[in-house]
């Protein structure tokens, strides 16, 4: 049964689907997940829960898009609409739309977060409440192919200029050996969320700092991460694809794995669908830590995801029930092996069939624990305007229209404005 939301929020959604189990009774939750297709497993996890609870799933599929799924978060919620139970929320988040969760630990018992990862509870813990349960976590890595480093010699880079020479060498040869169609470098250069966690490792990874410090001082306006906003506008047109300015993680992966680019940014979930029986790049593909600047050391962006329940539902307890199905020990196992998700349980990056399904994912361990968070925590409720700014801002320089220079100077003033009251 396709599912159609009234109103302009509900225009943002791309389908749903009734997922039931054979009780007239049942209570009916719906569950907003990702954009469907093989990478999210959103709607057969509350499939599951659905046939061992025997209540009834309604699965919503929002934007693959991070900014147009907020955004169509907070049309519904600022609405009070019921339409969503559980949303899948960005690790980012919980601090925008706190006043619209509800606080889960009334609901579930009192381990239910009980091996998680202190940072991600405390990431989803506001103001004393728990608004959100991690589900999965991500850090940004740079997969390579391995056979064409080996091919043409070429080591695995260390830092952006390595990787900006390398792949400008490879893709020539290659080129010139008749694949006319390959790049370099793929990476997320839409004027989206995905831009703001490439940004902040081109300028953390440089000694630019993270736009907003703890102390919720702005930083940007400083030569690094001009430079390193610089390095990267040179990549479009020559080791990157025009159209990178609009991919988001899925175009970028495509190209990747179509076997037409050397380097990828992209999450951990990449290496799973790049392994995959019929794979153009199957058994070719390397995983390795982002490149640094000549000034930083490698940095990784902190993402993930979150489930959260709507304080308008209905049916609060089923959704908090749901959320902690999915998100409990036995489902994050499953999602690690088959789509390589990594887990917000510590004890999975031990275990040996997790390890043994994704041998990177231990390497990643440390990748997680050290890697850089967006400043969502430190500007609150601001944080929206704070990334938006600066994806946009960026994409200014990725499209040749700004200087890295001109463009620092007007996001230092831009942020102060915003954080002028204090965030």
């Amino acid at each position: 049964m396709l599912t159609t939301l009234k109103g302009s929020a509900g225009a943002l959604l791309l389908s749903g689907a009734s997922l039931t189990a054979p009780l007239a009774l049942a209570t009916e939750v719906t569950i907003a997940c990702g954009p469907g297709g093989d990478s999210d497993m959103c709607p057969e996890l509350a499939q599951q829960w659905a046939e061992q609870s025997g209540n009834r799933v309604n699965v919503i599929s929002t934007p693959n898009d991070t900014t147009e799924k907020l955004s169509l978060y907070q049309q519904l919620l600022s609405s009070g609409s019921s339409d969503i139970d559980v949303l899948i929320v960005d690790m980012a988040w919980p601090g925008l739309l706190d006043d619209h969760l509800v606080d889960l630990s009334r609901y579930l018992p009192n381990d239910a977060t009980e091996g998680f990862f202190p940072a991600l509870i405390d990431n989803g813990t506001v103001e004393g409440r728990l608004v959100a349960i991690p589900w999965y976590t991500d850090a940004g890595v740079l997969y390579y192919r391995k056979d064409l480093l080996e091919k043409y010699d070429q080591q695995v880079p260390e830092t952006w200029q390595q990787l900006t020479e390398t792949a400008r060498t490879i893709q020539a040869a290659e080129r010139d050996a008749g694949n006319a169609d390959f790049w370099g470098y793929s990476f997320q250069g839409r004027a989206y969320e995905g831009l703001t966690c490439n940004a902040l490792e081109w300028v953390a990874s440089q000694g630019g700092g993270t736009l907003v410090d703890d102390a919720g001082e702005v930083t940007i306006d400083n030569s690094h991460a001009a430079q390193a906003l610089d390095l990267a506008a040179s990549w479009i047109g020559s080791i990157a694809p025009e159209g990178a300015l609009n991919h988001t993680e899925e175009e970028s992966r495509g190209l990747f794995q179509s076997g037409n680019a050397l380097f990828l940014r992209n999450w951990p979930y990449v290496w799973k669908l790049s392994q995959a029986e019929g794979s153009p790049v199957a058994g070719k593909v390397g995983m390795a830590p982002l490149p640094h600047g000549s000034q930083g050391e490698s940095r990784a962006t902190l993402g993930g995801w979150n489930l959260a329940v709507s304080r308008y539902s209905e049916h609060p307890q089923a959704a908090a029930e749901l959320v902690a199905y999915i998100t409990a020990a036995p489902q994050q196992k499953v999602h690690a092996m088959k789509m390589g998700r990594n887990p917000t349980i510590e004890r999975l990056y031990q275990d040996d069939e997790v390890l043994a399904s994704n041998p990177s994912m231990g390497e990643l361990y440390e990748a997680l624990r050290t890697g850089v968070a967006r400043p969502a925590s430190v500007t609150g409720d601001a944080y929206a305007r704070v990334s938006n700014a600066f994806f946009n801002r960026t994409h200014r320089v990725l499209s040749g229209e700004e200087t890295g220079t001109q463009a620092v100077e007007a996001l230092g003033k831009e942020l102060e404005r915003i954080g002028r009251r204090g965030w």
